[in-house]
């Protein structure tokens, strides 16, 4: 399918699918919705819960690294270690017209983390600073098997709109017994439809304030 470069409502940029009239982040802000989702929602709520030094996160869309790139400037009290699975990787030239590095306050820095996301290997954990590693998976989210391993998930894939087959109760039973218990899971995406799957399977859902451009959002614990 055809993939354009586009600015959001923020100035940051993002991939837009027009088959599907689709993007990857949201079109009020790519930055600002996952600083909020994923990073206030997700990472800050589990810190504030758990107190703890480490965390294994997993990403559901790793896309174009946007919210990897995120949680490595904004955990640096912590140890992460980070996987994102991914279906269709991003292409290098999309990459490079991307460019989050200028809309973020440490340019130089941020810079040289994007770089090197997507420079190392997939399959096999990489170190991208001393206290973050990174692992990309390329496989589709049906193939996942994990068990336990993870304290927060980042689910930040299609709409439902277009992929309804990625927010039914087979995939979140399977992000439920990937998840550690206390786990948590965060996404952008607040249908009754996804909700009612995620209660389901035995997760705790609450609806949240969204990010700008969206009344809610959803959050899950596993108890």
């Amino acid at each position: 399918m055809e993939r354009k470069i586009i600015k959001t409502g923020d100035g940051s940029s993002t991939i837009h699918i027009p088959e599907w009239n689709e993007q990857y982040h949201s079109k009020h802000g790519a930055l600002q919705e996952a600083m909020h989702v994923f990073i206030k929602m997700g990472l800050d709520f589990w810190v504030a819960e758990n107190k703890k030094s480490e965390i294994s996160i997993l990403e559901i869309g790793f896309g174009t690294g946007l919210n990897a790139l995120l949680t490595n400037l904004y955990s640096t009290n912590l140890k992460v270690q980070y996987t994102g699975v991914e279906a269709y990787p991003v292409k290098p030239e999309e990459l490079a017209v991307l460019d989050y590095a200028s809309v973020l306050p440490n340019f130089e820095k941020a810079e040289r983390i994007f770089d090197k996301m997507h420079q190392i290997n997939w399959e096999e954990f990489s170190e991208i600073e001393s206290n973050f590693s990174l692992r990309k998976q390329e496989k589709t989210f049906q193939e996942i098997k994990d068990k336990e391993s993870y304290d927060l998930i980042y689910f930040d894939a299609f709409g439902a709109r277009v992929q309804p087959e990625l927010w039914t109760d087979v995939i979140f039973e399977k992000m439920f017994l990937a998840l550690k218990t206390n786990g948590v899971l965060v996404t952008y995406a607040a249908k009754g439809s996804v909700r009612r799957a995620m209660q389901a399977v035995g997760f705790q859902v609450e609806r949240l304030p969204g990010p700008p451009g969206k009344r809610e959002m959803l959050r899950a614990v596993k108890n």
